[in-house]
């Protein structure tokens, strides 16, 4: 059985899904094509693709509405590809639940990097402690969270991003640093995704989202995860338990 990753390409122009799956294959994917949202929610229920790259602007059922349904069912990752290349357009994208965003036109070996840099990050391995800071307590071995007890249901991307800072625990890890091993080194310098995930984590873990104690930024260097002193212990033996919900 292959185990090369399945990508599904949703998109209403013909020539643009040509192009994509004779460039995707020949970069070593699996390639499955729809022409419109309906037969990409299909294909995403009947195949499970490993990722999906979904046009925004369709006939029908736009692809924020088909991202919509998607995470009502699977965390697929999902990149969107479109023609608007407004800053607010990429954030509301993110925002809504995307990995990713790419803007046409675009270099068919960047939307290949941006797909491997996708699933590189969904399959991270977990360190074996606890990390609590005030009422918030993060297990990096059974990825779970927890604000004054109760779990918190974090994304993948949210969980990859607390990870990182969390595993790190009262250090500094510069933008670059953090945008390299949560999204891949070919986002090192896009401080905008960091932002946006950033400020999602703090909307989740902090009592005052707009005066954070827990994920401290230091602006123009990078971002800091402020556990308590003595906070940090192996954790318990346990199973793995998914923590993650959709992004």
């Amino acid at each position: 059985m292959s185990t090369e990753p399945l990508v599904l390409a949703v998109d209403d122009e013909a020539g643009i899904l040509r192009l994509m799956k004779l460039e995707l294959t020949a970069q070593g994917f699996r390639v499955m094509t729809a022409s419109n949202g309906e037969e990409g929610l299909r294909i995403v229920e009947e195949r499970r693709p490993d990722v999906v790259l979904l046009d925004v602007v369709m006939p029908e059922i736009t692809g924020l509405e088909v991202m919509r349904r998607i995470r009502e069912r699977t965390n697929t990752p999902i990149i969107l590809v479109t023609a608007k290349d407004k800053d607010a357009d990429k954030v509301r994208g993110l925002e809504l639940g995307a990995d990713d965003y790419i803007v046409k036109p675009f270099s068919l070996e960047e939307l290949g990097a941006r797909i491997r840099a996708v699933l590189r990050r969904t399959s991270g391995q977990d360190s074996e402690r606890v990390v609590r800071a005030g009422e918030v307590e993060i297990d990096l071995t059974r990825r779970l969270v927890k604000r004054n007890g109760e779990l918190v249901s974090v994304t993948r991307t949210e969980w990859l991003l607390l990870q990182h800072l969390a595993s790190n625990a009262g250090k500094v890890i510069l933008n670059a640093e953090l945008l390299s091993k949560v999204w891949g080194p070919e986002y090192r310098d896009d401080l905008q995704y960091l932002r946006v995930w950033v400020s999602r984590l703090r909307h989740k873990l902090e009592p005052e989202p707009g005066n954070p104690q827990i994920i401290k930024t230091l602006q123009g260097i990078g971002d800091m995860f402020d556990a308590e002193p003595g906070a940090r212990q192996a954790a318990p033996a346990a199973a793995p338990a998914a923590a993650t919900a959709p992004d």
